[in-house]
């Protein structure tokens, strides 16, 4: 992993789908890590704080709402983008997610490139910040 790469952490359970948002958001010159379940995830991201986290809600272990709510919680994570890549696309679910401090939303299926540039966006506000 090359230090002047932005690392986006992949959180999700379904390995095929992490090999799919890895591959697109390196084309795009970042550098990627993917873990299955959020407990894994707050490890990872104890190491090294990641730039943005890609978060998807429904994981074994512990879920992204359970992982997002631990990451805004501590003050070495509280403020890393979290984007949300879930089959739940109930309006429930979208309010429990901004409400836990989700910086974005994305319903599965997904455009590829289009979350690509959201993670971009994310990144830039965050930079500016």
């Amino acid at each position: 992993m090359s230090a002047d790469k932005p690392l986006v952490v992949i959180a999700d359970d379904d390995e095929l789908l992490q090999q799919l948002v890895s591959h697109k958001l390196l084309q795009q010159g970042y550098a990627t890590r993917c873990v299955a379940n959020g407990e894994d995830l707050l490890a990872v991201v104890a190491e090294t704080v990641p730039h943005v986290i890609v978060l998807d809600a429904m994981m074994p272990i512990m879920d992204g709402f359970e992982a997002l709510r631990r990451l805004r919680a501590d003050p070495d994570t509280a403020s890393v983008p979290v984007l949300m890549l879930t089959a739940r696309r109930g309006e429930a679910d979208v309010v429990r997610a901004l409400e836990l401090g989700a910086s974005d939303y994305v319903s599965k299926p997904f455009l590829p490139e289009e979350l690509a540039l959201r993670v971009r966006q994310l990144i830039q506000r965050a930079s500016a910040a």
